[in-house]
């Protein structure tokens, strides 16, 4: 299926991508930085990434499907070659925001169940680096997420209007 209602299903499904790489990664940014949003957000921000995991490769899949229905042009063949990276930002964007959910989460840090079987590593200094690297991970990767959205809408964005 690549049309719906007799539009190309890519420009309606990657609206999805445009909105939720986006939403997820300042979610995951406020998350770091301001621990009640972290509280407020919850599982919020791995559910939004996991939207956009999701709909990454439906939208690379209709926009395959759109580009060879397209004549070709170099600006198209850019905005294919980026589009088809998005995934390698969306699924570490996706891991990263459940690592960061589940290591700052009080409920799996009071949970007995939970709590009797993670390992000592995740406690004390240990968990402070570990902290510290996810933090640093998570920011990175949402700000490049959020750079390759725009790369590849302008690229998208070229393709179709000129320029």
């Amino acid at each position: 299926m690549d049309s719906f209602n007799g539009l190309p299903l890519h420009p309606l499904v990657v609206h999805i991508v445009v909105v939720m790489i986006p939403l997820a990664a300042v979610f995951a940014v406020l998350g770091v930085v301001w621990p009640a949003a972290r509280r407020k957000l919850g599982i919020v921000t791995p559910i939004v990434a996991a939207i956009a995991l999701t709909a990454t490769p439906i939208a690379t899949s209709a926009g395959e499907s759109l580009e060879k229905k397209t004549p070709p042009s170099a600006v198209l063949e850019r905005h294919t070659e980026l589009g088809d990276q998005m995934i390698y930002f969306a699924a570490p964007l996706f891991v990263l925001a459940v690592l960061w959910w589940v290591h700052t989460s009080a409920w799996f840090r009071e949970n007995e169940w939970v709590a009797g079987r993670v390992p000592a590593l995740t406690r004390g200094r240990s968990q402070t680096v570990i902290t510290g690297v996810l933090a640093v991970l998570l920011v990175v990767v949402a700000v490049g997420a959020v750079i390759w959205v725009y790369r590849i809408g302008d690229a998208g964005a070229r393709s179709v209007w000129g320029g």
